[in-house]
């Protein structure tokens, strides 16, 4: 059952949730929590989907806040709140509630929201995109008790990891931190069917993957060895290495849905480690309301060790070469190979170290990937991070 309803407000609201949950015969509200939506018109209707098909498992009121965009400075100066209220079938297992807002309102949503709530039930506040860099001072984050991000969505996600651990607060979490959740799960498996000492780890995935840094870090956070982290064609995360003193163990994961496991004396075993969609996600999260202390760890971790005093450099010749050519500096992709005066006097190690460090937060291993010549071969052995991924390697 769909109500519409034009230039309204919520106690309207209120009373169209109530007539429609009566004329399906369920006037008992039997939700567990609120889910408020904050996103575009473009991606409004894959959130919503999303969230309705989490609603089978998390019985909810979900409130959907589109802010919109007032062309003229007369519409800007008025205020307009249109409201599309869903029971029943049309809402999943719980109710559902489009918000649009309009004119100076958008920049009241928590006035508009507050009344909506369920009372004495928590509340869920989920940004699929443009989520603001401090989610617990967003005045709708701020009446919520989880706040969810997706990174992943984000221009620069490396760079968005950095601005969570600034502004983290009990409560964050982020989309692509539950997407690694089956592989935290198998490598922890994995590591507890052998007694060894690990090495060293290379967590292995596409390029600007927030999920591969996440790991990443947190393998670094939980097991103190250096991880190197490297380039492939994806989809997502493809292979984790781990080098103990019993042998390798592999995780590889090729095609997105199957993965095999490979530990040193026993047979390789194929294990489903499919990549999930965002439905699934979010009904993750929405199991657990309390704050995510590993995820905390592995965040402030990881962004401590990859963010260096230099500042942020732009991607370029001279950022993406640095590795390939030996640049010490940035803007000038010659100053060791092709100024004879300086390349001679200056070893290839410190210039190495130094020119990770600084593209560390961007592309952790953007050089190594895209270096051709014998300059910019890796080794095939599994070598710590320059840019510090662990205590240990940073010193």
């Amino acid at each position: 059952m769909k109500t519409d309803l034009t230039d309204t407000t919520a106690s309207k609201i209120n009373k169209a949730l109530v007539k429609g949950r009566r004329a399906i015969g369920t006037p008992a509200v039997g939700m567990v929590l609120t889910l408020v939506i904050v996103t575009d018109e473009e991606n409004a209707y894959d959130a919503l989907k999303a969230a309705n098909d989490a609603s089978r498992e998390h019985p909810s009121r979900t409130l959907v806040v589109i802010k919109r965009v007032s062309r003229s400075p007369r519409d800007r100066t008025q205020s307009r709140l249109d409201a599309e209220v869903r029971v029943g079938a049309d809402a999943g297992t719980g109710e559902t509630v489009v918000l649009r807002l309009y004119g100076e309102v958008v920049d009241h949503a928590q006035s508009v929201v507050l009344p909506l709530l369920l009372p004495d039930a928590p509340v869920v506040v989920w940004w699929p995109v443009d989520a603001p860099l401090d989610p617990a001072g967003d005045p709708l984050g701020a009446l919520a008790q989880r706040r969810v991000t997706d990174t992943y969505s984000s221009e620069q996600p490396v760079r968005e990891l950095t601005a969570r651990a600034d502004t983290y607060k009990p409560g964050d979490t982020d989309l692509s931190w539950t997407r690694i959740t089956p592989w935290r799960s198998m490598l922890a498996a994995a590591l507890d069917q052998v007694t060894c000492k690990v090495d060293a780890v290379e967590v292995e995935g596409e390029e600007f993957n927030p999920s591969c840094e996440l790991l990443a870090m947190w393998l670094a956070d939980r097991l103190d060895v250096p991880v190197k982290r490297s380039l492939s064609n994806g989809p997502g995360l493809t292979a984790v290495r781990m080098q103990t003193d019993s042998g390798p163990i592999v995780l590889d994961r090729a095609d997105g849905s199957l993965a095999t496991l490979s530990i040193q004396g026993q047979p390789n075993r194929a294990v489903a480690l499919k990549r999930r969609d965002t439905a699934e996600l979010i009904a993750e999260e929405l199991r657990r309301l309390d704050p995510d202390d590993t995820y905390a760890s592995a965040l402030r971790f990881g962004v401590e060790r990859l963010n260096p005093s230099a500042p942020f450099p732009e991607p370029g010749p001279s950022a993406k070469g640095s590795g390939a050519r030996g640049s010490g500096t940035k803007g000038e992709p010659g100053s060791v190979a092709g100024e004879p005066g300086s390349g001679d006097s200056v070893s290839a190690e410190p210039v190495a170290a130094g020119a990770s460090a600084e593209v560390a937060v961007k592309a952790p291993v953007e050089g190594a990937a895209k270096a051709s010549g014998p300059e910019a071969a890796p080794s095939a052995s599994l070598k710590p991070v320059p840019s510090g991924l662990s205590g240990k390697a940073a010193k």
